[in-house]
């Protein structure tokens, strides 16, 4: 691509006022140099489409402009995450094992006697204290507890686990095995 006469000395001369212009849109002298470099670089590029006699100065700031806008638009809608910290932390847990988890789950349940079954799955899968489940249940507080404890530790045998956690790292699946106060509602 041939410049066209003074154009490359003209494009060296309008930095300083670029940069000055860009300062006062970023407010940082380094992103300001990246905006003026950029916008140079598109210049470059589209100097076939720069019309001579017609105002370099106001093109350049333009380009800068609206680089700047397309900039600050696109940071809105991202996350500077230059380290990998955000990023690492998220995490979806595979659907296809906590499938396989319930269909498991559902069968271990199935074997227990019906009063166990019914009173793990009121305290830990409801969420109902377990006063609540005896009142329903009509029976003792106590009974209720002897129970979901009973159902719990026979859960963990039919399935071969030892404690909570093995199971699919699921909320409602670790409130069936694990022991302790019953979640109440919210």
């Amino acid at each position: 691509m041939a410049i066209r006469g003074d154009l490359k000395n003209r494009l060296i001369e309008a930095m300083p006022n670029m940069r000055a212009f860009a300062l006062s849109l970023c407010g940082s002298a380094d992103r300001a140099d990246d905006l003026v470099q950029e916008t140079l670089v598109k210049a470059w590029n589209k100097l076939d489409s720069f019309e001579d006699g017609t105002n370099l100065k106001a093109w350049l700031f333009t380009i800068l402009r609206n680089t700047y806008f397309s900039q600050y638009r696109k940071g809105r809608r991202e996350l500077a995450d230059t380290d990998g910290e955000y990023s690492s932390r998220l995490s979806v847990q595979p659907q296809q094992q906590g499938h396989v988890d319930l269909q498991d789950l559902s069968a271990a349940l199935a074997e227990l006697p019906d009063d166990q079954r019914e009173a793990l799955l009121l305290v830990a899968a409801e969420g109902f204290s377990y006063e609540e489940a005896a009142e329903i249940s009509e029976c003792a507080v106590g009974t209720i507890k002897s129970r979901v404890s009973r159902a719990r530790v026979r859960l963990a045998q039919i399935m071969q686990l030892e404690d909570g956690e093995d199971f699919s790292g699921d909320r409602y699946g670790s409130s069936v095995m694990v022991a302790g106060d019953p979640v109440t509602r919210g």
